[in-house]
């Protein structure tokens, strides 16, 4: 029954900046580490952004440190993850994920397309 929702997807060119949104339901995201990755058509998954539950030091992949920045607001059980400085290269589906440390489950959204093309 959890259910993580991405939203935010969209085209935009070179340069442009765009803000991802991730909403959970059926638990609480409150101890829980949340992240977003991201495929590549052709490529496999990879991580892209890491944040814990406090939102101490949060984590970035070297292709896209400092032009994301990943959020959390326990309150709504939803994390972000603004873009900017897109490149074509950020092309890709991003995915939501939620990592239980209780339980060591992970869980997955179905993704939300980013297409970033001049």
């Amino acid at each position: 029954q959890v259910r993580l929702q991405e939203s935010g997807g969209g085209f935009l060119q070179p340069g442009g900046s765009l803000r991802l949104s991730c909403t959970v339901s059926g638990r609480d995201i409150s101890s829980a580490v949340m992240g977003w990755f991201r495929q590549a058509p052709g490529k496999e998954r990879e991580d892209v952004a890491m944040i814990t539950f406090d939102s101490a030091r949060p984590y970035y992949t070297r292709s896209v440190r400092g032009r994301v920045r990943i959020s959390r607001d326990n309150g709504q059980n939803s994390v972000y993850l603004q873009m900017g400085s897109l490149k074509t290269e950020d092309t890709a589906v991003y995915y939501c994920h939620l990592f239980s440390q209780e339980t060591l489950r992970n869980y997955w959204g179905q993704g939300t397309k980013v297409t970033v093309s001049s």
